[in-house]
């Protein structure tokens, strides 16, 4: 009978010695402590020996073993997820709102699905918004608990250049879950309450952050932009939505202009890079489309702030559709990051659906076959990514959990072997 077991979760007594055999105390159990194999990779098993002990020393032996490998599969778990798994929360929390936003009975622009019997809407919607916040609520404890327990981990995230930008991710999904909620109103007190809980840390990530590009700190701009920075930019973008919706006009706008003018020196500056700059590996190469998630977010938000998608909102709008456009035109830039299933294939939902979102605002202020054409490709094509997505980490779930990420490999420790 073999487990594998997670990384940090042995050590060898012997370092000299490459195979060793350990006996667990009174049991009739036998560990095979990890060892190297000719081609380097190292075979980790746990093996447990026929005895001809009574039934009931047996029973005992596999329920401890049961018990050893579930302590190894969650320690397998806190050592390689990280905040980037948190891109499936935001694929599914966007998703949800752009079907809160379609089913919408006020929209005129989607009154062909009104056809539906209403009692449909509500649990589809909820459906939706409830199978969001499960795997939410998962991604969340699993990632609270790994603060815990592997803190060196997430401090290893937190120096990282592509990982830190992925620590605004939890905060964005639950402030979309929020607002997709099929029951609380923006008015509601229970609102306001949770999007100062969510809201803050994002407003503490932006002191740290936007102060060391400011400040030239450890990791100034030049030398840390990546696409994966518009996250830190979108996350103020969310939160001034959310708040233009609740009525807090200033508390709205000052997140705005946050996240605009950081929006813009990100911009120039990652269209400016020098050659030999850019340390995003290929696997990542799909957080490109954040490129253009950045601007359909901004449109949405200055609009919930004005009020009406105007001629601002719709210069982001075309904006983003243009960038959109020109990485669609380019599929081979994406070849080398599709040869193998990553996590890192949900970056092309979320901004997908943002801009999808953006085109059911522009399609409901500007009236035409044009505009509504336009929202009903992007709102078809973020349901087929999604669900694509969602059949390819079902087939490849053996593979959602590598030995080596790439978006944090240059930077996790390596961990040693012990006996727990």
């Amino acid at each position: 009978m073999r487990i594998t077991p997670a990384l940090d979760d042995f050590h060898t007594p012997n370092t000299e010695t490459k195979n060793q055999n350990t006996i667990i105390p009174d049991t009739n159990i036998m560990i095979e402590l990890p060892r190297s194999s000719s081609s380097g990779k190292r075979e980790d098993m746990i093996e447990l020996p026929r005895s001809s002990s009574s039934g009931k020393q047996e029973d005992h032996d596999y329920g401890l073993l049961a018990f050893i490998g579930l302590r190894f599969m969650l320690s397998l778990m806190l050592t390689r997820i990280h905040a980037g798994y948190f891109r499936i929360s935001l694929s599914l929390c966007w998703e949800t709102l752009l079907w809160k936003t379609l089913l919408d009975p006020t929209n005129n622009e989607t009154k062909f699905l009104h056809h539906v019997p209403q009692m449909i809407y509500r649990p589809v919607l909820i459906f939706l918004w409830s199978f969001a916040l499960l795997v939410l609520v998962f991604l969340s404890l699993l990632y609270l608990l790994k603060c815990f327990f592997r803190f060196n981990l997430v401090k290893g995230e937190f120096l990282h250049h592509v990982g830190v930008n992925y620590l605004f991710a939890p905060w964005i999904s639950w402030l979309i879950l929020l607002e997709s909620h099929p029951f609380i109103a923006p008015k509601h007190v229970g609102f306001k309450a949770l999007w100062w809980v969510f809201a803050v840390p994002v407003i503490v990530l932006d002191v740290k952050i936007y102060g060391q590009w400011f400040t030239k700190g450890k990791r100034l701009l030049t030398a840390a932009a990546n696409p994966t920075s518009h996250l830190s930019v979108i996350g103020n973008l969310v939160g001034a939505r959310a708040a233009a919706k609740m009525g807090w006009q200033e508390v709205s706008v000052c997140l705005f202009s946050l996240g605009m003018v950081h929006y813009l020196v990100l911009f120039v500056t990652l269209y400016q890079r020098l050659s030999g700059s850019d340390r995003l590996p290929a696997m990542l190469r799909p957080v490109f489309f954040l490129f253009f998630a950045a601007p359909s977010m901004a449109s949405l938000a200055w609009a919930s702030i004005t009020g009406s998608f105007d001629t601002a909102s719709k210069m982001l709008f075309f904006l983003s559709l243009f960038l959109f456009t020109t990485l669609i035109c380019r599929p081979t830039l994406f070849k080398k990051s599709m040869r193998k299933f990553n996590v890192a294939w949900w970056a092309y939902s979320y901004p997908v659906t943002l801009l999808a979102l953006a085109s059911t605002r522009y399609a409901k202020e500007v009236k035409g076959k044009v505009s509504h054409t336009i929202m009903l490709i992007l709102s078809s094509l973020s349901v087929l990514v999604i669900i694509a997505l969602l059949l390819s980490t079902a087939l490849y779930s053996k593979m959602l959990l590598p030995d080596e990420d790439p978006s944090l490999t240059s930077k996790l420790p390596k961990q040693s072997s012990r006996i727990i």
